[in-house]
C-alpha cells in the first residue's frame, strides 16, 4: 500500500506561520511493495494546481496574502497506478503589513550599571470581548527576551522569545493562537528581561549592547463571526512596571521571583512610546524556538550540614530546575547549579566564572511550582537552601532549540554507545537558539569553531534545517566588508577580529561553508548553497588575500601571518595555549585547501562553472604549497603532529599516491607512539578516524576509538562523562577534577564530539552518495571487536535503517531503504549490490 510519510511546508509538519513569499511542500513516501517508484505528484492549494514529479523542495510560486490560512493537499501516483493523499496547513504571517501597534517602554527607566542585566519589565492591557470570536492571534517581540500571558496563563511554549539574532539585522516576531484563552473580561501581560539584546552578555559581560532598556511591540488582532476585526496594539493606553515578581532576571547570574506579588497589587503606570534605534528586517519565527524537553528526576540527594539538599539529576544538561513546594509567605529558596561536585561534596561553582547561575524565590503561602522563564543554566547538580526535603519535590528541566530527531546509534560496546550519547547531549545543551560553546560559565557565545566541525554529526542527529537557516542569516549579516567572518555570530558586542574588515580566521570562518555543506548533504537542499554563496566567496577570498598578504611564489598559497589572531590546532592535548597558536599555518593552510575545494564542488552544483574552474585551481595550488612547504616531499612532515598528518589526508591534498600512503604510515607510527591517544586539536579530530579508517588502517581508528586512556573520547566515559568535556584531562585517572587547570574547564562542550559522525558512516556504514540520501552507501567498516551495530536515519525520503552482526562465523545485516531511493550495499568481502525500496537481509561467511 502506498502512504505518505512525512508531509512538510518549508521544513514543519504543523504550526508553520510564515514570511517566506514562497514556501515550499515536501513528501516522503512509503510502500509495502519493493522498487516502487513515483510516478507523480498533484499539488493543490486553493485554486491552483502544481503536477510534477520531485518529493522535496517544492515552491508553491504563490501570491500569498497575510494573515491567511493555506491547505495544501498532496496526492502521489506510484508506477503501478496506486495512490494516497494527504493534507497540510500552514499560515502566512505580516508579509510586510505595516504594524499598528508601536513600540513601549518606561520611558523613566534608566540602567547605569555596569556587568548585570536591568529590572525586567511588565507590561498589561485590560479589554472586554462582547462578541463571539472566530479568530484569535498574537504578534508579539521584543527587545530583550519576553514572556505572555493571557488570564494568568501562559502563552505559547516558547522560551527566550523572540530568539537570539543579529538584532540590527534580523528579528523575529511570534504568533500565537489564544481563542480559546479568551473570556469577556481580559488582562493581557507581557515580561521583557534584558535578555541578549540589553542584559550582560559575553565573558566581558557588556550590557545594553542593542538598545540602553527594554521594548514591547505587539498586536493581538481578533476576528470576530460577524466578519468584523479589532486590533489590540501596544501604545500608551497599555500599563507598565518595574516591580513586578521578577525583580532580576539575566542567563549568566539566573532569575529572582517574588510569589507574593500578584499583578494586580503592583504599581502600574502608563506606558510611553520607544524611539528603537536599530531598523531590523522582521519576520515571523524561521528558526526553532526553545522549549522544553526531557524531564530527569534526581538519582541521589545528599543532605549537608549547612542543610543545603545536594540532588545529582544523572544527566549534564541546559535547562532548569522544576520545583514544587509547601512553602509559607516570605519564606526564601535558593537553587544553585553545577557540573560537578567538590571533594567535600559541595558545589563546585568556581568554574562558571563570574556567573552566579543561581534562582532566589520567594514562596506564598501554600503549594507552588515554579521553573525559571528568563534564564537557563548548565548543570548536573543543584543545591537547594531554604527547605526541608519533605517539603519540595524537584525534576530536573532541559531546554534547548525544538529539532526533531532523526538519527539513531548503537553498537555492542556500551561505551562507544555512551560517548553516541554524549556526543548528543553536548549538542541538545548547547543548541539554545543559537549553537552555543557551553551553557554554564559567562559565555555560552555562537563560536564559529565549534560548530564548523560538528555540523555534520549535528545533521545526522537532528532536522537542522530551521535551526542552521536562522543562524547563518546572521553569519551573512555580520559577515565584514573583506569578507572575514566574526568569531562569534551573533557577535553581540565582541568584536574580535570584526574590526579588522578583511580578518578571516582559518577553521573558525569555514563555518560559513561547511555548515551550509553539512545540512545540504543531509537534506539535498540546494538553496542552503545558493542563499549563501556569495559569503562563501567573500569568505575565501579573504583568506586568500590573507595568504598572499607579503608572500611570493609557492608562499602565497601558504596562509601564514599574524598567528595571533588564529586559534591553530586549538585544545590539542599537551602543548597548551601558545603551541595550539604556532600550529596555524598548518590549520590555515590546509582549511583553504578544503573550504576552496567545497566551494568548487558548491559553484558546479549551482552551474557556476567558471567559479567552479578557479577554485578548484586554488585547491590544487594550496594542495601542492602544503606538500611542498611542510613535507619532505615523501610524504613526512618537517615538523610531525597528528593534525598536520590528518588534514591533508582528510582533504586528500596528497597528490602523489606514494607520499599519500607514506604520510599514513606516518600518521600511524604518530598513533601509535601516543598509545592510541587522541592528538589532535579542533581542525583536526573530526577527522582523524577518518584518516585512519578510509587509508586502510581500520584496526588502528578502532584502537583510537575504543582507547579509555587520556586523552580519548571514552577516557572521558569512563570517569563518568555524560557530555563531552572541552578538555580532555578536566578529570584525572583519581576522579578528582583538575580545578586549578585554569578558567577553561567546561563540562558540556560538544566540539570534540564531531567524531561521533565516524559511527554513522563508518561503523554503521550509512552514508549519503547523493545529497539528501536519493542514492546512499551502507558499507560497515568492521573491527575493535564489535559484534553488532546498528543505527536509522530519518532522511527527506524517509527512514534508513541498518544492523549488522557478526556470530558464528557469519556476517549479517538487516537494512531497509525508502521509497524512490537506491542503496549501494558492499559487505566485508567486497560484494557489492544495489537495492530499491524495501528491508532486505544479507547474509555471508566471515571470519576475523
Amino acid at each position: 500500500m502506498l502512504k505518505i510519510g512525512k508531509l512538510t511546508v518549508d521544513g514543519l509538519e504543523d504550526g508553520l506561520v510564515t514570511d517566506n513569499l514562497n514556501p515550499r511542500v515536501s513528501f516522503s513516501l512509503e510502500s509495502d511493495r519493493r522498487g516502487t517508484r513515483l510516478e507523480r505528484a498533484v499539488i493543490e492549494i486553493g485554486n491552483k494546481t502544481i503536477e510534477t514529479k520531485s518529493q522535496l523542495y517544492i515552491p508553491l510560486d504563490l501570491q500569498l496574502k497575510p494573515f491567511e490560512t493555506y491547505a495544501v493537499r498532496v496526492t502521489a501516483y506510484d508506477d503501478r497506478g496506486e495512490s494516497c493523499t494527504k493534507t497540510v496547513k500552514f499560515e502566512t504571517g505580516r508579509l510586510d503589513t505595516p504594524w499598528k501597534a508601536k513600540w513601549i517602554t518606561d520611558t523613566a527607566y534608566r540602567f547605569i550599571q555596569k556587568k548585570t542585566s536591568p529590572r525586567p519589565m511588565a507590561f498589561r492591557k485590560d479589554f472586554a470581548i462582547g462578541k463571539e470570536i472566530k479568530s484569535a492571534k498574537v504578534y508579539a517581540t521584543a527587545i530583550g527576551i519576553y514572556r505572555m500571558q493571557l488570564n494568568g496563563k501562559k502563552i505559547g511554549k516558547d522560551f527566550f522569545a523572540p530568539g537570539f539574532t543579529s538584532y540590527e539585522n534580523n528579528l523575529q516576531y511570534q504568533v500565537y493562537d489564544v481563542a480559546e484563552m479568551l473570556g469577556k473580561e481580559n488582562v493581557l501581560t507581557a515580561t521583557v528581561a534584558g535578555g541578549w539584546a540589553v542584559g550582560a552578555f559575553g565573558f566581558q559581560r557588556k550590557n545594553k549592547i542593542t538598545a540602553p532598556r527594554q521594548a514591547f511591540l505587539c498586536e493581538l488582532r481578533i476576528q470576530y463571526a460577524d466578519g468584523t476585526e479589532e486590533i489590540i496594539a501596544t501604545d500608551p493606553s497599555w500599563q507598565v512596571s518595574t516591580q513586578s515578581p521578577y525583580s532580576f532576571a539575566e542567563f549568566y547570574d539566573g532569575e529572582i521571583f517574588d510569589a507574593r506579588l500578584e499583578i494586580d497589587e503592583i504599581p502600574w503606570k502608563s506606558a510611553g512610546l520607544e524611539r528603537v534605534k536599530i531598523k531590523p528586517k522582521m519576520m515571523a519565527q524561521y528558526g526553532a524556538p526553545v522549549r522544553e524537553q526531557e524531564h530527569f528526576a534526581p538519582i541521589s540527594t545528599t543532605i549537608r550540614e549547612d542543610g543545603e539538599i545536594i540532588y545529582d539529576f544523572g544527566q549534564n544538561l541546559a535547562g532548569g530546575v522544576k520545583f514544587t513546594v509547601k512553602g509559607r509567605a516570605g519564606q526564601i529558596l535558593t537553587i544553585r547549579h553545577a557540573e560537578i561536585l567538590e571533594q567535600d561534596g559541595s558545589l563546585c561553582t568556581r568554574l562558571l566564572r563570574t556567573a552566579k547561575a543561581q534562582v532566589i524565590y520567594v514562596c506564598r503561602n501554600g503549594e507552588q511550582t515554579y521553573l525559571p522563564q528568563f534564564t537557563y543554566m548548565g548543570f548536573r547538580y543543584a543545591g537547594v537552601k531554604g527547605i526541608s526535603p519533605k517539603d519540595i519535590r524537584v525534576e530536573a528541566v532541559a531546554l534547548y532549540s525544538d529539532m526533531r530527531r532523526v538519527g539513531d546509534f548503537k553498537c555492542s560496546n556500551e561505551l562507544v554507545n555512551k560517548f553516541h550519547s554524549n556526543s548528543v547531549w553536548g549538542a541538545k545543551s548547547n543548541f539554545v537558539d543559537i549553537p552555543t560553546d557551553c551553557p554554564q560559565r559567562d559565555e555560552r557565545m555562537g563560536w564559529t569553531g565549534d560548530i564548523a566541525v560538528f555540523s555534520p554529526v549535528a545533521a545526522y542527529n537532528f532536522d537542522t534545517s530551521r535551526f542552521f537557516k536562522k543562524w547563518l542569516k546572521d553569519v551573512a549579516a555580520e559577515q565584514g566588508r573583506g569578507g572575514g567572518i566574526p568569531t562569534t555570530v551573533p557577535r553581540q558586542g565582541f568584536t574580535f577580529p570584526a574590526t579588522m574588515a578583511r580578518m578571516a580566521v582559518d577553521t573558525w570562518g569555514d563555518a560559513c561553508i561547511l555548515v551550509p555543506w553539512a545540512e545540504y548533504r543531509a537534506r539535498g537542499d540546494q538553496n542552503v548553497l545558493a542563499e549563501n554563496y556569495q559569503t562563501m566567496k567573500a569568505y575565501v577570498e579573504a583568506c586568500v588575500f590573507w595568504a598572499r598578504l607579503l608572500s611570493v611564489g609557492k608562499n602565497r598559497y601558504i596562509w601564514g601571518g599574524l598567528k595571533i589572531l588564529h586559534f591553530g590546532d586549538w585544545v590539542a592535548p599537551g602543548i597548551g595555549y601558545k603551541g595550539w597558536l604556532s600550529r596555524f599555518p598548518w590549520t590555515a593552510t590546509a582549511s583553504l585547501a578544503n573550504t576552496s575545494g567545497k566551494l568548487a564542488e558548491i559553484a558546479h552544483i549551482l552551474g557556476k562553472k567558471e567559479d567552479a574552474e578557479k577554485y578548484r585551481k586554488l585547491c590544487k595550488k594550496v594542495c601542492g604549497a602544503y606538500v611542498w612547504k611542510f613535507t619532505d616531499g615523501n610524504g613526512k612532515l618537517k615538523n610531525e603532529f597528528q593534525t598536520a598528518y590528518v588534514l591533508p589526508l582528510a582533504f586528500h591534498m596528497f597528490g602523489d599516491e606514494k607520499q599519500r600512503k607514506e604520510a599514513v604510515e606516518n600518521l600511524v607510527r604518530l598513533v601509535r607512539n601516543a598509545n592510541y591517544c587522541v592528538g589532535t586539536g579542533f581542525p583536526g579530530t573530526p577527522h582523524v578516524l577518518f584518516a585512519l579508517a578510509d587509508n586502510g588502517k581500520a584496526e588502528e581508528a578502532y584502537q583510537m576509538l575504543l582507547n579509555t586512556e587520556c586523552p580519548s573520547w571514552l577516557y572521558e566515559v569512563k570517569m563518568g562523562a555524560t557530555t563531552i568535556w572541552e578538555r580532555w584531562d578536566a578529570v584525572k585517572e583519581n576522579g578528582i577534577a583538575d580545578l586549578d587547570a585554569g578558567d577553561m574547564i567546561s563540562f558540556n562542550h560538544y566540539a570534540s564530539g564531531a567524531a561521533a559522525d565516524f559511527l554513522y558512516r563508518r561503523v554503521a556504514g550509512i552514508e549519503a552518495i547523493e545529497a539528501g540520501y536519493r542514492s546512499f552507501r551502507l558499507q560497515p567498516v568492521l573491527g575493535g571487536g564489535l559484534s553488532y551495530a546498528k543505527a536509522s536515519v530519518n532522511s527527506p525520503y524517509g527512514i534508513i535503517s541498518s544492523a549488522w552482526k557478526i556470530a558464528e562465523g557469519q556476517f549479517k545485516i538487516n537494512f531497509t531503504v525508502p521509497v524512490v531511493t537506491s542503496c549501494t550495499m558492499i559487505a566485508p568481502s567486497g560484494h557489492t549490490e544495489t537495492f530499491s525500496n524495501g528491508s532486505y537481509e544479507y547474509t555471508e561467511a566471515y571470519g576475523e
